[in-house]
């Protein structure tokens, strides 16, 4: 039975890495290229790409594009290394990116191997989600020193950043399913002890510091699809929208959104940043309002 096009192409690609032809650290040829040296559909020009992630013989370099994996070297790695290896692969390639084998080609182990120091995929996670929660503790700050509102702020601005530096976390983290990660629950922890200062009742505290979570979190799950996007087209966001501004064009002119039309005429910026700063002084406001009758909450 004669082997699937995308199959070929990347045993061609993988020889050739074998061969030293493509030295560890070395550029292989993006989905366009293969697509044009093969005369291939992008959809199989991608399947070469994500079976060589799954060897372990390539991986995703932000400003790079994808690159032959650097030898990792003889010597075995301990869990937090493993760890730190899952995330990289993960910021580089999102979760679709990251499995037991392709994280075992980084590791430069046997598949296998990897269940030395961790379970399953699930126990992965939720190590590689502590990992980044504890690396991005809370804030140091105080209610008496800086109010309540600026601390509750700060720790959902830092959430913000985790999950734009780790664009795969929002799609880790569940607010149904919560897994029990110790430096994620201290984040919970150290909003209900600023809205204790405050004067919240024990499950106001909780509902209150979940609510702001999940909304930074709910904003974020919009990171890893616009991530991806950008590795396999190579459009940002920005060429995105100016592609599309012909298309735009034609339906805002049906005269059907005449709300939508006066919005993209006034020429108003808007991005995920600004919806997040919107929603969370939207929340703010609406705790302050509930703030009880002497609550302290220092500086506002």
């Amino acid at each position: 039975m004669e082997l699937p096009a995308y199959r070929k192409i990347a045993a061609e690609i993988a020889a050739r890495i074998a061969s030293g032809e493509l030295p560890p650290g070395s550029k292989v040829m993006s989905t366009r290229q293969i697509m044009a040296r093969y005369d291939v559909a992008m959809a199989t020009a991608t399947k070469v790409i994500n079976t060589l992630r799954e060897q372990g013989l390539v991986q995703a370099r932000p400003g790079l594009g994808t690159v032959v994996t650097q030898a990792v070297g003889s010597i075995g790695p301990d869990r937090d290394r493993v760890v730190r290896a899952a995330i990289a692969i993960a910021d580089a390639e999102g979760l679709t990116g990251l499995s037991m084998r392709r994280l075992a080609g980084a590791l430069g182990i046997p598949t296998m191997s990897v269940y030395r120091y961790v379970a399953d995929k699930d126990e992965l996670l939720l190590l590689m989600m502590d990992e980044v929660m504890g690396t991005n503790p809370p804030p140091r700050m105080t209610v008496a020193r800086d109010g309540w509102r600026a601390c509750v702020e700060a720790l959902a601005r830092l959430q913000w950043s985790m999950y734009r530096r780790h664009t795969w976390l929002a799609q880790a983290v569940s607010f149904t399913r919560p897994l029990l990660a110790p430096n994620a629950m201290a984040h919970t922890e150290w909003t209900m002890a600023v809205l204790a200062e405050h004067g919240f009742d024990p499950a106001l505290q909780f509902r209150a510091a979940v609510m702001i979570a999940n909304y930074v979190r709910g904003t974020a799950v919009n990171l890893e699809a616009e991530a991806q996007a950008v590795q396999e087209t190579g459009m940002t966001e920005q060429d995105w929208f100016a592609s599309q501004q012909e298309r735009f064009a034609t339906v805002l002119a049906s005269g059907k959104l005449p709300m939508m039309a006066r919005f993209v005429a006034g020429q108003h910026e808007f991005n995920l940043d600004i919806l997040l700063e919107f929603g969370l002084r939207q929340m703010l406001d609406g705790l302050e309002r509930m703030r009880p009758a002497g609550g302290s909450g220092g500086p506002r």
